[in-house]
């Protein structure tokens, strides 16, 4: 009954956390596929979501060998600075006659349908590993149950955190949709949304550079309460700032209209 009582409270615990991190997933797949037409962006969407369950229940299998490489981390980092950077960029500084060029112009620049979808399924690789370290680093206090393994991990331990990282695509799945619905009433949170985004490639950076192989910051410190505070409390600055600021213009241009 112990046993039993101790991995319900971690299965809640995982449950919590995957809907934490399938929050920030589901921001940047939104912000990837919110140039498409309405239509197709529930497709990318959808091929987002299944590719992010293929990939996590992957890396639940070869997360004892994922771990050891430190550059997927490295890559999904600087993959979501890069977009992030780019698109604000992009934002503030290009003409305005260039800002509504069309389907044509989005598929000249690699923003085409299957090209969006390649782009979600390379940040659900880092989103994977980044998911399962953080229920590995959880999963592995629960006591093990029987006598034998699953991709290196104890069986009952693999079942919670299998049954954590599901709750979590469910909860990412209905986040994606609605954050995409927000940022098409209000266009202009778009650029808080890539903040947000860039804001997610520095937690991914800072899980590489606290990896035991680069070792520049210390190997608990993604874990540690001070980094979890300052990375919820940046990030929810970075989404109500821009949301007040979303909505004040919005009300301002519908006065003027």
């Amino acid at each position: 009954m112990e046993i039993f009582l101790e991995y319900a409270w971690v299965l809640l615990v995982l449950i919590v956390l995957e809907g934490l991190l399938a929050a920030d997933n589901a921001v940047v797949m939104a912000v990837m596929v919110k140039h498409l037409p309405q239509e197709q962006q529930k497709k990318a969407l959808f091929y987002g979501l299944f590719g992010a369950f293929i990939f996590r229940f992957a890396a639940l299998f070869l997360i004892t060998v994922l771990v050891n490489y430190w550059q997927i981390q490295a890559i999904g980092a600087a993959y979501l600075l890069f977009i992030s950077i780019k698109n604000i960029y992009e934002q503030k500084f290009k003409k305005e006659d260039e800002e509504d060029d069309g389907v044509e112009e989005h598929n000249k620049k690699g923003k085409g349908f299957w090209a969006t979808v390649a782009k979600v399924e390379m940040a659900d690789i880092a989103f994977a590993v980044d998911s399962m370290l953080a229920a590995v680093a959880i999963a592995v206090t629960l006591p093990e149950v029987g006598n034998f393994d699953i991709g290196g991990i104890n069986a009952g331990q693999f079942g919670v955190m299998f049954f954590g990282g599901v709750v979590g695509l469910i909860l990412m799945r209905f986040a994606a949709q609605w954050f995409v619905k927000i940022l098409h009433d209000y266009p202009d949170l778009e650029t808080a949304a890539f903040l947000i985004v860039g804001w997610v490639g520095v937690k991914l950076a800072v899980l590489t550079l606290s990896h035991d192989k680069v070792a520049i910051l210390p190997h608990e410190f993604p874990h540690s309460a001070t980094w979890k505070i300052t990375f919820w409390i940046v990030l929810l600055l970075i989404a109500l700032g821009g949301w007040f600021l979303g909505v004040s213009k919005k009300k301002k241009q519908e006065a003027q209209e």
